[in-house]
């Protein structure tokens, strides 16, 4: 199934995501303010928006937020129920909250609620995430690792109960840039038909709608409105891939 580039339109946000100083950017020159603030927007339709903005943080300070989680957190590998079977999860994982939360479980797997206060850099992360975000308010933090090209997430959508109808899901990349895909849900028809069903003679069943962005070091994704409802997304298997990928998805449990 080709996956299609998204069409963007270009849009300043209200402020810095985070303070930026001469020595922040690349190579050490100064960051206009216009292109620091530049966020890309895409209409998804039907209620469902997809933010991107591709230099939330100075790749300097992205490292060291990189080199820091990398070392500090206790990254785990669970065993998880995939179709009716255990399989261990192909990334490392952490879960972090406020507490008091509801408990977070998927696909058979509740994971250990850590403090912020076990770590002060994410508070660090989490605040730079709200000043970007004006009006979000996160209290949970799903981290993954992604130690090679091997590692993957399948085709899901991040639709628990716990987060509401229309979640918004802010996710930080840090590392290795991989691909991120999104796909329409497909429709009960398709569905039908994909699980064996007799379709009609000359019934052309059409691919589901897909978009494609490639996730760099320091930058910063946004899921609004009825994304979860309405789509499916995953970070496919790449053989180049050969270094590590951190991403952060901070969420707000109702």
């Amino acid at each position: 199934m080709m996956a299609s580039r998204s069409r963007l339109r270009l849009a300043a946000a209200g402020e810095n995501p985070i303070p930026h100083s001469k020595s922040g950017g690349e190579g050490g020159t100064e960051r206009k303010p216009e292109e620091a603030r530049r966020r890309e927007v895409t209409d998804l339709g039907g209620g469902s928006e997809l933010v991107h903005v591709p230099r939330f943080v100075p790749r300097e300070a992205a490292w060291g937020w990189f080199d820091y989680l990398d070392k500090r957190i206790p990254w785990t590998r669970p065993t998880i129920r995939v179709f009716g079977r255990s399989a261990v999860q192909p990334r490392d994982t952490c879960y972090v909250a406020d507490e008091g939360l509801t408990d977070l479980r998927y696909s058979g797997h509740q994971p250990h609620a850590h403090s912020w206060d076990e770590f002060p850099v994410l508070k660090d992360i989490l605040k730079a995430v709200h000043e970007a975000l004006p009006g979000s308010h996160f209290n949970s933090l799903l981290l993954n690792r992604y130690k090679t090209g091997s590692d993957y997430v399948s085709w899901h959508a991040d639709d628990e109960p716990l987060y509401g109808p229309t979640p918004e899901i802010a996710s930080v990349t840090l590392g290795c840039e991989r691909e991120f895909l999104l796909r329409k849900k497909p429709t009960k028809s398709q569905a039908s038909l994909g699980s064996g069903e007799a379709a009609p003679k000359r019934l052309k069943v059409s691919a589901p709608q897909q978009h494609s962005f490639l996730l760099k070091h320091g930058t910063l994704l946004v899921m609004r409105g009825y994304t979860q409802r309405d789509w499916q997304h995953s970070v496919p298997k790449r053989a180049k891939a050969s270094s590590p990928r951190i991403n952060l998805t901070f969420r707000r449990v109702l």
